[in-house]
C-alpha cells in the first residue's frame, strides 16, 4: 500500500517503528514520534493519535506481471524479492467514506471481476482474466453513466455496450466507449483473518 507523506500540507518523514499492530508494520513520524498502523494510515499512538495520511491506489503483483504492464518502469532493484504468500492468501480492501469492503482475492480471480457499491460509489474489482498476478479496482463510472462489467471471451467486456477495457489500466480499447478511462481507484491488501481488527465494521464480500 502506498500513502501520500503529507499532514496539514507539511511533508513528513516515515520510518518503520519495528513492531507489529493487528499482524500489520507500524511507523514513527520522525516530527514527533508518534506511531502509525500501516493499513489505516492513522496515527495510533502519540501527539499526532487520530491523525490520517492519505491512501493513493498501487497494486501488489508480481514483477513480472508488473513490468509486462508497464514496461517503461523503472525500479531500484529488478532481481527483487519471492513473495512470501501468494496472492489467494489476501483480500483487497476498499474503502470509500465510512464504508469498508474485502474482497478475497481467490473469489475476485474466480470471477474475474466484482462490480459493487462502496460507500455509495460504483466499484469493479478486477483479475486480470489473461494474468491472475495482476489486479486493480476502478471506478464503473464513465461519461454518460456507469459501466456493468464482465468477463467474456477472456477480456474485460461492458454488458451493455460491448465495450472492451484494459484489465489493468481501466481504459476502453475497442467498442461505442473507446478512449474512456475507468479512474484507478486507492485499495490495499490485507489478510482476510486481519480485516476485523482494522474495520470492525465492515463487510467482507461473498459471491
Amino acid at each position: 500500500m502506498v500513502h501520500r507523506r503529507e499532514i496539514g500540507g507539511r511533508e513528513v518523514l516515515f520510518g518503520n517503528q519495528g513492531a507489529l499492530w493487528g499482524n500489520a508494520m507500524t511507523w514513527w513520524d520522525h516530527e514527533t514520534g508518534s506511531v502509525w498502523s500501516q493499513p489505516l494510515g492513522e496515527a495510533i499512538v502519540g501527539e499526532l493519535k487520530g491523525s490520517t495520511i492519505e491512501l493513493l491506489p498501487s497494486t501488489l503483483t508480481q514483477w513480472d506481471a508488473w513490468v509486462a504492464a508497464h514496461p517503461e518502469t523503472l525500479a531500484i532493484d529488478t532481481f527483487g524479492f519471492p513473495m512470501v504468500v501468494g496472492l489467494d492468501d489476501i483480500a483487497i480492501v476498499v474503502e470509500i467514506g465510512s464504508k469498508t469492503t474485502a474482497y478475497p482475492y481467490a473469489d475476485v480471480a474466480g470471477l474475474g471481476v466484482v462490480n459493487d457499491v462502496v460507500g455509495g460509489a460504483e466499484v469493479a474489482v478486477v483479475v486480470d482474466p489473461g494474468d491472475p498476478d495482476r489486479w486493480a479496482v476502478f471506478s464503473r463510472r464513465v461519461e454518460g453513466g456507469v459501466v456493468e462489467l464482465a468477463v467474456v471471451d477472456g477480456g474485460l467486456v461492458d454488458v451493455a455496450t460491448g465495450t472492451r477495457f484494459d484489465p489493468s489500466l481501466g481504459l476502453a480499447r475497442e467498442g461505442p466507449l473507446e478512449g474512456q478511462d475507468l479512474a484507478l481507484l486507492p485499495a490495499l491488501t490485507v489478510f482476510p483473518k486481519d480485516f476485523e481488527t482494522f474495520w470492525p465494521d465492515g463487510r467482507i464480500w461473498r459471491p
